[in-house]
């Protein structure tokens, strides 16, 4: 049985949608991972996470013209091989290329002559070459692109179609034939070499988390001084187009933004100062929010509420999300720290109307749209940075 197409890792937040695009169009696609639970679910047509209009679409082609294995063998039974595991760092997040030479060096058996390998998840700039050279040191003639995924995680549905597709390779044939598979779900096709489109990516990421920086530390300083940041925010932005791309403040975080300007900083000698300040003011947005509420309050003697627990709104991803942080420092700071959130169920969470209702202090770590019809007491302290509730963010 002959794949098109075999997503390695492919029950993941990048892999799953991607696949189950391709085999919408016709491509017979193969998701292979070893994630046992996922494979259950996604076997029956349910999804393992929330991604918007994922599902109705996978009940459709599961089994059909797509397919989930555990079984290396599907590898070899496939022409392209899209690889989309998690990027490679060590601990300190620093790039860790001796993690794809692994990963490489156990899937090598698998690889056949004229496959076409495409990398989709971000990599340090220069991987995609090392990668090619390596694979030809070990005798195998296969093609390798970089074709990297710009999707707003539950967005994927919608974002496969509409964003244009960096293809990157080494040769104008493997060029072609990387850009032939997603023109199928793209007319925009974008043509790197495979160091720029690296960097591409990075700089895609890392400039939305300057932005946000930018946003976070304007809401602290105008904290400070007891001042409503959002009040300020609607006068600079009303039909101001040269602010139409200034985020409102909240937590930054996600599995990416963060590690991706550290992988910037490492590619940039540590150079990168923008990058840095940039991490120890959306890093540091919890402990500032700490700060200020024991300045205010005497926090040891309060039960804090934590509203929202994933890394972004409607979403049950909590991968990296400064919530997590956030409760770690109230542990050691209030009497009481409890949380909630739509998506998430976790041992200890309590309802979001249990929260308000015990919380002296509520603060909103993530502004899923369920919260906007809470009914919260004005003799409760609200931290909103998000502006969700429309306080300006005031404590």
């Amino acid at each position: 049985m002959g794949y098109d197409v075999c997503v390695v890792g492919g029950l993941g937040h990048v892999g799953l949608p991607l696949g189950i695009m391709l085999a919408e169009v016709g491509k017979k696609v193969v998701l292979y991972d070893i994630n046992t639970k996922a494979i259950e679910t996604v076997s029956k047509g349910k999804m393992p996470f929330l991604e918007t209009g994922a599902e109705e679409i996978l009940s459709k082609v599961i089994n059909n013209t797509l397919f989930v294995s555990n079984d290396r063998a599907v590898i070899t039974e496939s022409h392209y091989v899209i690889i989309v595991i998690g990027t490679p760092v060590d601990e300190h997040l620093n790039p860790q290329f001796t993690i794809f030479k692994q990963f490489f060096d156990d899937l090598s058996g698998c690889l056949k002559d004229g496959q076409h390998i495409i990398l989709r998840s971000t990599v340090f700039p220069g991987t995609t070459e090392k990668i090619k050279e390596y694979l030809a040191a070990k005798g195998k003639n296969v093609r390798v692109s970089f074709c990297p995924e710009r999707i707003a995680e539950g967005k994927a549905i919608v974002e496969l179609r509409e964003l244009p597709q960096i293809v990157a390779s080494f040769d104008s044939d493997s060029e072609v034939e990387a850009a032939r598979l997603f023109e199928i779900l793209t007319d925009d096709i974008m043509y790197l070499t495979p160091i720029e489109a690296e960097l591409a990516k990075l700089f895609t990421n890392v400039w939305r988390y300057i932005q946000f920086s930018i946003s976070n530390q304007f809401y602290q300083i105008a904290a400070q001084h007891k001042l409503d940041f959002y009040k300020i925010y609607s006068a600079i932005t009303y039909k101001y187009p040269r602010a139409a791309s200034f985020p409102s403040a909240g937590f930054a975080a996600g599995p990416c933004l963060f590690k991706d300007t550290m992988q910037l900083a490492a590619f940039s000698n540590n150079s990168f100062f923008l990058g840095h300040a940039a991490m120890l003011i959306n890093e540091g947005l919890p402990n500032f929010i700490v700060s200020t509420l024991k300045d205010r309050y005497s926090l040891k003697e309060k039960t804090v509420g934590i509203l929202g627990m994933a890394f972004k709104a409607n979403n049950d991803d909590k991968r990296e999300s400064l919530s997590y942080k956030l409760k770690k420092i109230l542990e050691i700071e209030s009497k009481q720290v409890l949380c909630s959130d739509v998506y998430i169920n976790e041992r200890g969470f309590v309802t979001a109307e249990a929260l308000v209702s015990a919380a002296d202090i509520i603060v909103l770590g993530t502004p899923h749209k369920e919260y906007a019809d809470l009914n919260i007491q004005k003799d409760k302290v609200m931290v909103d940075v998000w502006n969700f509730f429309g306080n300006g963010g005031l404590f």
